[in-house]
């Protein structure tokens, strides 16, 4: 990494797999940390290098490599004493410890400030689980759809009448992965001002339930029952929902008077500036169903390309994409939001880029090392000797 990176200099190890604490270690690696994975050699290390359909030769797949960019990999079981010991000289040479364990779990393998604090005081201890470390579910595992279905986003998502939805991805995840990354990046800063380190905890549920945001707060202060809007309309403004074009569908978002006023302009129904039912917020919030009506007819006079073009920079509008429309779209490479990322089984294997910019550019990234290719290197410089790691290797702690 180029010594002009955020994070240059900063170590991280990480005892993660699969999606969420991954996805939230990346993106210390993308801002040039040392992310080094520990994987367990007995299990074939992080159980999303076996995760399919697509895969990248042994103990790799696409998955895998979408939520470990730019990490190493130091295969070493923790539960033996050799491992340990092995570990413990690990933290003493980092900066920060991430784990996205069951809540249960960090404590009995050592992995918290209470342990890791004696062997260097300015660790930051950081820790991702399904429902936290200090309550009576902390020995639950959980996932991101479980915390849709309880944390009331099913409720939300979808048409009026039809079963509960989740998102098609997910976010509680993603965003868990990145709220434990800033906690411990604060952490981080408050160990350079020379204070300790810490534990930091993060835990998907309570990630999932902030996201409830101003419904939550209309609830807690009004009783108000937020429920859901017919074409993914917003819960209070109008219009802001999808409408029906000659060929597809486009999201349109007049969230302002200003926007409101362009919007008819622009469809040349001034008229509608005039028409009492429309002539405040709270009226069209009260005619939602006859605006719609209105509005998809003049949108399906014309297809998506006309109306994005039409009001492009004036109103937030948007066309409702399929999923391969959004990875074809062109404004992916014109902002380099797709990022070549060569590997050995696959010269021409891209991911989608980091969303940060640092003086204008987009961090680079390469693909994360196959299971274990870093524990040598990474042992020598811990002061094994090559003989040391013969016989750790023999004796499967590595």
């Amino acid at each position: 990494m180029e010594a002009t990176e955020p994070l240059a200099g900063i170590r991280v190890i990480a005892v993660e797999q699969y999606g969420a604490g991954p996805f939230g270690s990346m993106q210390l690696a993308d801002m040039g940390a040392e992310v080094i994975k520990i994987e367990n050699p007995a299990t074939g290390g992080d159980i999303a290098r076996k995760s399919g359909p697509y895969f990248l030769g042994d103990n790799d797949s696409d998955f895998f490599q979408t939520f470990n960019r730019s990490k190493k990999s130091l295969t070493l079981d923790l539960k033996s004493p050799q491992g340990r010991e092995i570990f413990e000289r690990l933290v003493r040479s980092a900066d920060v410890v991430m784990n996205n364990l069951r809540g249960d779990q960090p404590a009995k393998l050592g992995l918290d400030y209470d342990h890791l604090g004696a062997i260097k005081p300015e660790i930051i201890c950081g820790h991702l689980s399904a429902y936290g470390r200090d309550n009576d579910r902390a020995n639950w595992p959980g996932y991101d759809y479980l915390m849709q279905a309880e944390a009331g986003f099913m409720d939300l998502t979808g048409e009026p009448g039809t079963p509960p939805a989740r998102f098609g991805l997910s976010m509680v995840d993603f965003m868990s992965g990145v709220t434990l990354a800033m906690a411990v990046l604060g952490a981080l800063v408050g160990t350079l001002r020379g204070g300790r380190g810490r534990d930091v905890d993060v835990n998907l549920f309570d990630v999932a339930v902030t996201q409830l945001t101003y419904p939550a707060t209309w609830y807690l202060n009004r009783g108000h029952e937020t429920e859901r809007v017919a074409r993914s309309g917003h819960p209070s403004t109008v219009p802001c929902q999808i409408y029906r074009s000659a060929d597809g569908w486009v999201f349109v978002m007049a969230m302002t008077e200003k926007f409101w006023q362009i919007l008819a302009e622009g469809l040349d129904r001034e008229d509608l500036l005039a028409d009492a039912r429309f002539s405040s917020p709270a009226d069209r919030r009260q005619h939602r169903e006859a605006l719609s009506e209105i509005l998809d007819a003049e949108f399906a006079r014309q297809p998506n390309a006309y109306w994005i073009e039409r009001f492009a920079g004036k109103l937030p509008i948007a066309p409702v994409n399929t999923f391969a429309q959004a990875m074809d779209n062109s404004w992916l490479r014109q902002t380099q939001m797709l990022q070549p990322m060569g590997h050995v089984d696959n010269s021409q294997f891209r991911v989608l880029a980091s969303p940060l910019k640092f003086d204008g550019n987009r961090p680079s990234g390469i693909g994360c090392s196959a299971l274990g290719a870093d524990t040598k290197d990474l042992l020598d410089g811990l002061g094994y000797s090559a003989e040391d790691v013969e016989r750790l290797a023999a004796d499967r702690v590595i």
